[in-house]
């Protein structure tokens, strides 16, 4: 999902091939998070919590706090099909959803999942409104050492991450329109929508200072990427932009997969991390443990295929690998 926030790197990969295999939201069917049932108390709820730790091989690795509450609160944005998003019923499902309660079983943890606007989760996170944020958020150093990407100054203590996933950052336009974009050095004279906050916007507005003063490129962020889409739907931009899966995810589900299509190749490829605060380094290490886990068992690889993403597949949970 590279892309989201903040996310540089110069590798660049393509798997367009990846588009035929994505699925169609409706047959999702599995959620890794939802409202949880209340107790009648403080002690239905520790006793809902110690059986649901019965059993966790990872249970112990906890912070003793999130082990008595059974519940790891995620911030995120849900509004980013495949990665998550609200399915027709309205429950939250996706690739995070997913992993999230395979690592869950782990830990002997339910993920409940938030919704809020991209660009305030890691501010959530540092205010304790969040344990942790997973949001196809890109590991990258400026959010490891909590720099601002547009001013370069520090404006956080910045937050740790563990590495779960890779992708790319695509471009893709209306379906039979692509008005010769196949790369970004294409779009200079165009308009452009995009989610704030995200690595697309980053790119576009590197690429727009280096377009002449005759061809200027035309950017318009949103708070999310649907909003983006239904303007580029619309006919008021020329392009849009968004992670690898979402974009691509768009173009094979969107008007039954006539609205949209990928151009060019992918670019930026980089991690996708779940955000954990500096100073809850027991908690970090323990998603670690639950991922590795997940992966050597082999449920990673069925989420992957379930999503027809695994090209973005890694072998091993990451600390804080993003450049």
């Amino acid at each position: 999902m590279t892309a989201r926030s903040t996310r540089r790197t110069t590798a660049t990969r393509t798997r367009l091939a990846a588009v035929g295999s994505i699925a169609v939201a409706g047959t999702l069917l599995l959620t890794g998070c939802g409202d949880q049932t209340e107790g009648s108390g403080a002690e239905s709820k520790e006793s809902a919590a110690s059986s649901s730790a019965a059993g966790a091989p990872l249970a112990d690795k906890l912070p003793q706090a999130i082990r008595d509450k059974g519940v790891i609160k995620v911030g995120s944005d849900i509004a980013y099909a495949p990665v998550e998003f609200k399915d027709e019923s309205g429950a939250t499902v996706g690739i995070d959803p997913d992993l999230a309660a395979a690592m869950g079983k782990q830990l002997g943890v339910t993920f409940e999942f938030e919704n809020g606007t991209f660009d305030t989760l890691v501010t959530g996170l540092r205010s304790n409104r969040y344990d942790i944020a997973m949001s196809a958020m890109t590991d990258t150093k400026d959010r490891q050492e909590g720099i601002d990407s547009d001013t370069g100054k520090k404006v956080g203590e910045g937050v740790d991450f563990v590495d779960y996933f890779t992708a790319g950052v695509s471009i893709y336009t209306k379906k039979g329109d692509d008005q010769g974009i196949a790369t970004w050095p294409d779009l200079c004279g165009k308009k452009i929508v995009v989610q704030r906050g995200t690595v697309s916007e980053d790119l576009a507005k590197t690429e727009a200072k280096k377009c002449p003063a005759n061809k200027k490129l035309s950017i318009e962020a949103f708070d999310n990427d649907q909003q983006a889409q239904t303007r580029l739907r619309a006919g008021g931009a020329d392009a849009g932009s968004s992670d690898f899966p979402v974009a691509a995810y768009a173009v094979q589900t969107s008007g039954g997969g006539n609205d949209f299509e990928l151009v060019g190749e992918q670019v930026d490829a980089a991690p996708y991390g779940i955000a954990v605060a500096k100073d809850d380094a027991q908690l970090r290490d323990a998603l670690k443990a639950a991922l590795d886990a997940v992966i050597a068992n082999g449920e990673y690889q069925k989420i992957l295929e379930k999503w027809g993403v695994t090209a973005g597949a890694v072998t091993e949970a990451v600390v804080n690998g993003g450049k």
